[in-house]
Parts: structure tokens; sequence; C-alpha cells
């Protein structure tokens, strides 16, 4: 059997970090069982999708190297979908019903003051024909409800165990609007068998939808049960805890590439919040995807924090090697990078350092340092510079000024960098040159 998943966003607006990881689980499962990703934009929301997150959705999976196999759009399969409704309704299992919102509502309410939990009276079963097409005169649209069997649903979860539900407990779902627009819960099991899918892997937010979907799966294949595995991982939480919108756009993927996150500082946090496994910085999703088990999720929700993906960014860059970055870089060589990559919070301090290295700049001298200043550039030693010139350099205005520690070394640093910390000088020195060096301090 080759391992089919699918990720299946909703174009309403940009993907947030729980999006992504709900990606990447279902990327790197497919990968470590060799098998098929498939990107479903679940578009029947014609009213709330839009093109424009249409198309950021694909571009952020694929700026996280999260390639799909396979793509579909469910706004090209109302088709099938309509085909599924008139199935359903042959068998008995979709009967339509006429209370409007107000009705419901009112009748949850009254079920609760009751003790009662609020499901579906299913009053609609009852309604005559002539009730039905009294209806029908009157201008109402029935939408129309799965009839779900008594009994129980049980699967176990791929991450949760063993889970039970019992049919009698739910409410029949709502499969189909008055207005005719399909809803989730049928259009989603509709795709997984048509695109056969073996393993659905999705946030708890959906157990009970899953209990909903194995009954309507098995009235879509001929009373069948269907082969499909569960798994379901807990949602992630921000950083005091609360749920993450998709519309909250400093956590969005675009923002964060406009922040300067490396997307693999994004996959190396997201594949292993929630897992007994080390958050550590990772170059590729071929070692990610190895080291991947279902088994190491906890169930309990994590949380993820922007400090801690800034960190990791900043950790990436201290393994990322010269190869791997050099089309990004303008006027940075292999040397030039071993030297400052340990100083990155993103690629985009490597500006500075290009103006330190090659540039022109201005750095502060305070009035006291000046004198020291002057001394510095008497001493300074000729070229050519290595790796030993700056300790050459410092120790001879050690012995000629008596100075030590910060007050030896700052000053040079803050007048040849214009910064007060950064890569190791004695590595730095020669880069600079021998010119620059003299003018920056002349």
């Amino acid at each position: 059997m080759t391992v089919r998943v699918r990720f299946a966003p909703s174009p309403t607006g940009m993907l947030h970090i729980g999006n992504a990881r709900a990606a990447l689980i279902n990327w790197l499962f497919a990968k470590k069982h060799k098998g098929v990703f498939m990107l479903r934009q679940d578009d029947t929301d014609l009213e709330r999708s839009e093109e424009r997150f249409a198309k950021a959705i694909i571009e952020d999976l694929a700026w996280l190297g999260l390639t799909h196999q396979e793509f579909a759009k469910q706004s090209d399969r109302f088709d099938q979908y309509k085909q599924a409704m008139q199935r359903l309704i042959d068998a008995g299992r979709l009967y339509p019903c006429y209370e409007s919102a107000e009705e419901l509502d009112f009748k949850r309410k009254r079920q609760l003051t009751k003790g009662q939990p609020p499901i579906y009276d299913r009053a609609a079963l009852d309604l005559t024909s002539e009730q039905k097409t009294d209806f029908e005169k009157q201008g109402l649209k029935p939408h129309w409800r799965f009839k779900l069997e008594p009994g129980v649903i049980a699967w176990d979860d791929l991450v949760r165990g063993h889970v039970e539900f019992h049919g009698e407990r739910l409410s029949d779902p709502v499969l189909v609007r008055e207005d005719g627009a399909y809803l989730y819960t049928i259009t989603s099991v509709v795709d997984d068998l048509d695109f056969k899918i073996t393993h659905i892997l999705r946030g708890e937010d959906h157990v009970t939808n899953t209990a909903v979907q194995i009954q309507l799966f098995a009235a879509l294949n001929n009373g069948k049960p269907v082969d499909i595995q569960f798994g379901h991982t807990t949602l992630l939480m921000d950083a005091d805890g609360k749920g993450l919108s998709k519309r909250l756009g400093s956590l969005s993927l675009a923002q964060m590439r406009e922040n300067g996150i490396e997307p693999m500082a994004i996959n190396s946090l997201i594949a292993r919040l929630g897992t007994s496994l080390p958050v550590e910085p990772v170059l590729d999703l071929e070692t990610l995807a190895e080291n991947f088990n279902l088994s190491t999720f906890s169930r309990t929700p994590p949380r993820f924090d922007e400090q801690e993906l800034a960190l990791l960014n900043h950790k990436l860059f201290h393994i990322m090697p010269y190869e791997m970055v050099k089309d990004r870089l303008k006027n940075i060589d292999a040397t030039i990078w071993e030297v400052i990559r340990n100083n990155l919070q993103t690629l985009k301090d490597v500006e500075a350092f290009e103006t330190i290295c090659h540039g022109e700049i201005k750095g502060t001298i305070a009035a006291e340092d000046k004198d020291y200043i002057k001394t510095a550039l008497e001493l300074l030693p000729p070229a050519p510079w290595s790796a030993d010139t700056w300790s050459l350099w410092t120790n001879a205005l050690k012995e000629k000024t008596g100075r030590k520690g910060r007050d030896l070394y700052k000053p040079l640093r803050q007048t040849l960098t214009a910064m007060d910390h950064g890569p190791e000088m004695k590595d730095l020195l020669p880069i600079i040159g021998y010119e620059r060096v003299k003018k920056r301090l002349g």
C-alpha cells in the first residue's frame, strides 16, 4: 500500500504557523513512508475564498519546501458532491430539514435548560410529504442532515490511542446548507475516497468530525468500512497559551518570511514542538523525516514562542555551509561567511557586514579615546596581515598605553566596525584590510 496523505487548507486567509505544522506533519509522514503528499484547496466557500489566498498558500508551502505530488480544488468537484448527496438520499441516510437557525437555537437552549445534550431531535424525519410540500410552497429551502446510526464508533488513533464515540449521542450533521452549499464534512469524505487517501493527519479539533465521517465513509462505500487511519495532534498555542488564528498577521508565514526567518528554522521548530524529540536546528527536510514518528507526539498542547523561533533562526546560521547560502549573498565569499555567520540573526544582517568588510563607515570615537586611536594608528602593523595581527597590535597598544580589557578592545571595534560587538576581530581585521583600517583610524 502506498501511503497517501493530504493537506487541505481553505483559501480564506494567510497560512499561519499552526497551518504550517499541520502541513509539515503530513509531508514528513509521506516522506518517511515514501508516500504521496497531496495539496487540496478546500474552497467550496465561494464567498470567503479568494484567489490571492490560494496563490499565497502555494507560495508559502513552496517556500517551506513542502512540495506536493498531487493537487486538487474542491470548487472543481461540485458534480462529485452532488452525486454523493443523491446516493445518500437514495440510501435513506440524508434527509431534508426546514427549521430556521432561530428555531434550532431555541431547541438547543431548551435542551440545555432541561439538562439534555444539545443534539438535533430529528423532528424532520416525522414530516409528511404534504408538510414538506407546504414548506416548499412557502419558499423554504431545506438543509440536509446525515442520519447517524446508533452504536459504538471506534478507531485506534495514531496519536491519541483508542477513541470511542456513540452514534446516538452525536447530532446528525448538516452536510448541505439551504443555499445548496456543500459543507466540509461531506466534501472532505468524498475527496478522501476519490483520491484514495490512506492516512488523515489533522488537529484534535477534528476528533468529533472523524467519528461522524467514519459512518459517512462507510455510507458512501456501499456500507463497508474504509481502511483509513487517523491521527489527531494537539493544536499549537501561542506563547500566552491562547489559540492561533490564521488571520493573526504576526504569525503568518508571509510575515515571517518578510522578517527574515529561514524556512528551515520554522520547519525545525514545528516538527519537534509537542514531541519528545529535542528542538534543534536542522538544515534539510530529509533529516527531519528520518526521525519523524507520530508516537513521539504528546497530548499536551505545545506553545509556539516567536523568541524561540528567532533563537533557532540564529543557531541555524551556525551550521549552514556557504554552498547552501551563496546564491543569496552579493559580496560575501566563503571566508567572510565563516567569520560572520555566528553573528547573524537573519540574513538581512549580512548587509551591515558587507559594509564593514568592503564599504565606507565612520565609527564613533569618544573624546577620551581620541589620543588612544591616534596611538593605534601609529602602531598599526604593516601588511600583509594574518589571524595573528590583531593580538600583535593590541599587545603593542597594551604595552604603550597601559590599557587592558574593554578599554583596550572596545574603542578599536567601535572605530573599525561602528559596532559594540560582532565577529572575532582577529578574523575580521585581515578581511577589512590595511588600507580601510588605516582610513577608519584616521
